[in-house]
């Protein structure tokens, strides 16, 4: 799955409007700097997947079962250590993130 820069962009302003319509956040900063930092979290996490991906020893061709599954693994992985996301044994014993 490849995520285009309009698409990017197009996400960090959906992702900026429900933080700024919630009332547990607090913006510090104006939008178009949360927004850019939306995009360059995004980007970075996407970027580093894609080189985690072709740092294997075997040659995974993008668009096959293979690079599916792992782009999902190490997307997932970005998330967790971003603790956006919980492990798989959080989830069994309830333990979900915040």
């Amino acid at each position: 799955m490849r995520l285009s820069r309009e698409k990017i962009i197009r996400l960090s302003h959906q992702i900026t409007e429900v933080l700024v319509s919630s009332q547990e956040v607090e913006f510090i900063e104006d939008r178009d700097t949360i927004r850019q930092q939306v995009v360059q979290i995004l980007t970075n996490t996407l970027r580093e997947v894609r080189k985690r991906i072709t740092s294997q020893k075997k040659e995974i061709l993008e668009g096959s079962e293979e690079w599916d599954v792992l782009y999902r693994k190490y997307y997932t992985d970005e998330l967790r250590r971003m603790g956006i996301a919980a492990s798989p044994d959080d989830r069994r014993q309830g333990n979900a993130p915040r």
